[in-house]
């Protein structure tokens, strides 16, 4: 289904997990898939997010070493913390315990804007085991 205004209601938030060993996990959450039409490369993905990212609102990073782009995004304006990857021809927003939904909208739009395609959007959920 391709949406163009989505609303990015967040149905699910993850719990945060603090193991034994240390470190923090997510159990369950909120996925938003962004797949662009026409279809694009990963390369070309990550390239589109980081351009939109680049602006004055954002501030990320890449910080691991991982076979796809994961990127811990920080929406100034809207105080708002999400992560961003790109996999698979497409762009995940992974929603965290504090992720606001204006700033999933806003980041949306934004590689609406700075890109030539449409995009299709789907909401994937997932529980706590």
């Amino acid at each position: 289904m391709t949406d163009e205004s989505p609303t990015f209601d967040i149905p699910r938030r993850p719990e945060r997990v603090y193991p034994r060993e240390g470190g923090v996990e997510y159990v369950g959450g909120t996925i938003f898939h962004l797949s662009p039409d026409p279809e694009s490369s990963n390369e070309e993905l990550a390239t589109l997010v980081e351009t939109v990212l680049d602006g004055d609102q954002y501030t990320f990073g890449d910080w691991f070493d991982l076979p796809a782009p994961v990127y811990l995004v920080h929406d100034e304006r809207h105080r708002s913390a999400f992560r961003v990857v790109v996999r698979y021809e497409t762009v995940e927003f992974h929603v965290l315990p504090e992720t606001d939904s204006v700033a999933l909208r806003r980041l949306y739009r934004r590689l609406r804007e700075t890109s030539d395609h449409s995009w299709a959007v789907e909401c994937e959920t997932t529980t706590a085991e």
